[in-house]
């Protein structure tokens, strides 16, 4: 077998230093430009000073440095079998009877292996670094209180005293309330019992303190409170964890945090789609060593470097298009998380494989 010769162990080392090179230039280029615009912004902020902008630069670039292993490995493998066939390494190989496939071997175990610590090793403190980014740059950037844009919240829990809808305009920063908040309580029995409006809403333990709450109900004359309780099941930490963006969360600890999210009656689909995708990430690596291997392997008999080598980032470019869109369409839920998350990697895949038949095999 060849991963076990010397040319196969040879071709590991290779393939492995060459893919880490290319992560690691673009891991410096994503801090530089992080950390260059970072700076702009510190001048609009008397707490940004240079310390604290370098090591808020620090813990953002591992997670946007997450999505170029992709390209990593596509860009790794293509010039390492450029090099590979320039210093006619793999003329000789041939010559000796080493199909493409199996010289091909090596990189797809490299391609595997970065593939399977990038979501068990590199993921998780990539995830932990962004939490503390968004702790520190809300230190930094944001307005106190500020609470955080987007689509309305909708929570479904029960209690003591029955069943509650609550729809709220946004969460809080720091991710242990609501703002802007609106609560349709049913009793026991499931028949209508009130409906609450607050300006904010903090979840403790058993309990929601309401803020400037004005109460209706069917019974009695609108009220207006200055704090008002309504009883929860929810735990802070449950309702921290539920709203904390799926890139904020470790592949280990996704399980728990779907489930979690479920309890709390949210939508569990974007953290699904996260999941999934992360499986998928090692066949998606090996795809595109496939597709770096279709553009970097017959330049020499048929010329014209300059387009194959075009024709392959263009190619890694498209498989990668066609994941971000088929993560969008599964997180909008269009598509079954895991038939989007899974279906690029599997379709790239065959493709690089079928040009590769198509290539060597006729």
């Amino acid at each position: 077998m060849l991963l076990v010769s010397t040319f196969g162990r040879y071709l590991t080392r290779y393939f492995a230093r060459t893919m880490l090179s290319v992560f690691g230039t673009f891991f410096f280029l994503v801090l530089t430009l992080d950390f260059v615009e970072l700076m702009r912004r510190a001048g609009d902020s008397p707490l940004a000073t240079t310390p604290k902008v370098i090591q808020l630069a620090l813990f953002r670039a591992p997670a946007v440095a997450e999505q170029i292993f992709p390209f990593a490995v596509l860009f790794g493998g293509m010039f390492a079998l450029l090099t590979l066939s320039r210093k006619l390494e793999l003329v000789v190989a041939r010559s000796v009877g080493v199909s493409a496939w199996q010289f091909l071997q090596p990189a797809a175990v490299v391609a595997l292996l970065i593939g399977l610590l990038s979501i068990m090793v590199y993921n998780p403190l990539a995830a932990e670094m962004k939490r503390r980014a968004t702790a520190l740059e809300a230190a930094i950037f944001a307005r106190v209180g500020q609470p955080t844009s987007g689509q309305d919240i909708w929570i479904r829990q029960r209690s003591v005293d029955g069943q509650a809808i609550i729809r709220a305009a946004a969460a809080l920063p720091d991710g242990s309330g609501l703002s802007q908040v609106a609560i349709f309580a049913f009793g026991p029995e499931g028949g209508f019992s009130e409906r609450i409006e607050a300006r904010e809403a903090i979840l403790y333990n058993g309990y929601w303190e309401l803020s400037d709450a004005r109460v209706v109900s069917a019974t009695e004359e609108p009220q207006s409170y200055k704090t008002y309780l309504l009883a929860t099941t929810l735990e802070p930490e449950q309702m921290r964890q539920s709203f904390t963006p799926p890139d904020s969360v470790g592949f280990w600890s996704m399980p728990s945090v779907i489930e979690r999210t479920q309890k709390a009656g949210l939508d569990t689909t974007r953290y699904e789609l996260r999941y999934q995708s992360l499986m998928a990430r090692p066949l998606l690596l090996v795809a595109m060593v496939l597709v770096a291997a279709s553009v970097s392997l017959r330049f020499f008999r048929f010329g014209g470097v300059t387009k194959l080598v075009i024709g392959g980032v263009a190619a890694g470019f498209v498989l990668y298009v066609a994941t971000q869109l088929s993560e969008e369409l599964g997180a909008s839920g269009i598509v079954n998380p895991p038939v989007a998350a899974w279906l690029p990697a599997i379709v790239g895949t065959l493709l690089g494989a079928l040009a590769l038949l198509h290539q060597e095999d006729g």
